[in-house]
């Protein structure tokens, strides 16, 4: 932490406007990747993981080179070492200086200092929470073998859903690319059983998604998530997680609106529910097909009247200004 930074120390709440045109925002690995629906109301579903991996991307190019800016859960891709976390919890003991010894249930029963235990713990997951920002702000389990402890994190994202009725497609694709000079020279000979293989591509024609968000300043203070975090996290939510992690199976998706709820206090000047029905989004109805934002812009209203004492309305992207 620099001298300017300082640990969160007041409630927020917010509002997160994306939208998807021709894409798939979030398959669903048990649907055949097929985009994540509501079989009620036919309303899309983008899972709160899905936008947590996106802000880590983010941050793992944000905070490039800077102390305590590491990302924990990482992807497949990822360096070997820094993709097993038990790796990385081995890194919290190492550089405190500290032994970690993995004991059977027996052996930890008998264990006869299990206060220091406890204390080479606590020292760990705070080694944890001061160099990784997602540990800082998302939380985890980290009881993986090398144990950590476990931290509850002050940033918490809510599933996020359509405003209207989606419309998931599947369509069919090929490779005519060869594999093998055998079936190259059928492919030559004009052989119509090599066409090449098929496959296929799920997405949805357009969605405006809506997601809520939340930051504890309570559990801020207990992981160290800092004024910076802050900054490098509204960062990300502005645009950058989109921009930074495009993909032709994601189609075009882009933030459309960002409206941040910061109150007094750590406990909060008015509920969260009560500020978020101040934003209203009104829906196409069954007659209209959505297919772009501009059907939507003249649609969200943000109430400001009378906002209650000690809460002030951050725009940080403001589609109606």
């Amino acid at each position: 932490m620099t001298a300017t930074t300082s640990i969160v120390d007041r409630r927020y709440d917010f509002v997160l406007l994306f939208d998807v045109t021709d894409g798939n925002p979030n398959g669903d690995p048990d649907s055949g990747n097929m985009p994540r629906v509501d079989p009620q109301t036919r309303q899309g579903i983008v899972t709160d993981v899905c936008l947590k991996r996106k802000i880590r991307n983010a941050i793992s190019l944000l905070g490039e080179g800077r102390e305590g800016y590491e990302v924990y859960f990482q992807t497949q891709d990822a360096v070997y070492e820094k993709r097993i976390l038990n790796l990385q919890h081995q890194r919290a003991y190492d550089g405190l200086g500290l032994e970690f010894k993995k004991m059977d249930k027996k052996a930890a029963k008998a264990e006869s200092d299990p206060k220091s235990k406890a204390d080479n713990t606590a020292k760990a997951r705070d080694w944890m929470c001061q160099n990784f920002f997602d540990i800082r702000a998302f939380g985890a389990v980290m009881t993986t073998g090398v144990n950590c402890g476990q931290v509850r994190g002050p940033v918490q994202i809510t599933f996020s859903r359509s405003i209207d009725p989606v419309l998931p497609l599947d369509y069919a694709i090929t490779r005519k690319s060869v594999t093998t000079e055998e079936d190259a020279k059928k492919q030559a000979a004009g052989d119509g059983n090599i066409t090449g293989t098929i496959g296929r591509k799920d997405n949805i024609p357009y969605g405006l998604f809506r997601c809520s968000g939340f930051i504890n300043p309570y559990l801020a203070k207990q992981t160290g998530f800092n004024s910076d975090d802050l900054d490098m996290l509204w960062q990300s939510l502005k645009g950058l997680i989109w921009e930074i992690d495009r993909s032709a199976s994601r189609g075009l998706m882009c933030t459309r609106a960002l409206f941040v709820f910061e109150h007094a206090s750590a406990l909060g000047n008015a509920p969260a529910h009560e500020l978020f029905d101040r934003i209203v989004i009104d829906p196409l109805g069954d007659a209209v097909a959505p297919r772009a934002f501009a059907q939507y812009r003249d649609r969200i209203h943000v109430h400001v009247d009378h906002l209650p004492d000690g809460v002030i309305l951050h725009r940080f992207v403001d589609p109606t200004s």
